[in-house]
């Protein structure tokens, strides 16, 4: 079973040589997931992201990409260990990305209202392993985000569903202990290790505070 405690979502605002950086010293610090996310991207650019960083990972964790199953297959028939994909509401249905990937692979999908997770309690089982919810606060990282959930609000979603509800959205140290709490399987953050001066520190500090 994938370890969803823990995943690094990249931010599109960090030099990619950075990036790489910032991923390699985040799995060697135990992230559990790295979810490579860049909306502004280029396919080409998004493409040779890919491999490089499946390169930068090689196994030592589970690697993911938001959005586009296109850059997943292709990278998958490069010979690249591309672990799955992570879809919004607006994006591809996830019962196709499914049906493309097969079972093994991971299938993550953006809920964050009672409806959504009406929609995934429809769908066939091993459609989709896990909820992204949030956002638990307001985040610069994606400026037209729902209104906040707070802890309290998590907390409310994830006790209606019984797939695993990862938290994301503004989420720092001293949030974790709090949302896992509340019964979040895992915390998703971006600013909070890409924009850090020492990313392994950090990362060391969220896996404690979910201890």
């Amino acid at each position: 079973m994938t370890d969803l405690s823990l995943h690094l979502v990249t931010d599109h605002r960090v030099p990619f040589p950075r990036l790489r950086d910032i991923v390699d010293e985040a799995v060697t610090a135990g992230v559990t997931v790295v979810q490579l996310r860049d909306k502004l991207a280029t396919g080409g650019e998004l493409f040779a992201r890919t491999l490089d960083l499946a390169d930068v990972v090689a196994g030592r964790c589970t690697f993911v990409v938001d959005d586009r199953l296109d850059i997943v297959l292709a990278a998958r028939d490069r010979g690249a260990r591309v672990d799955g994909i992570h879809l919004g509401q607006s994006d591809l249905p996830v019962d196709a990305a499914r049906a493309l990937l097969g079972r093994g692979a991971l299938v993550g999908w953006t809920a964050n209202t009672p409806a959504h997770l009406a929609a995934a309690a429809a769908f066939p089982e091993g459609t989709v392993d896990y909820l992204g919810v949030g956002v638990i606060r307001a985040t610069a990282t994606k400026p037209d985000h729902p209104q906040p959930l707070g802890v309290d609000g998590l907390a409310e979603l994830a006790a209606s569903t019984a797939l695993p509800c990862v938290a994301i959205g503004g989420i720092g140290v001293d949030d974790v202990a709090a949302l896992r709490h509340a019964g979040a399987a895992g915390v998703a953050v971006v600013s909070a290790v890409c924009a850090a001066d020492d990313p392994g520190a950090v990362v060391r500090e969220l896996r404690a505070a979910a201890a």
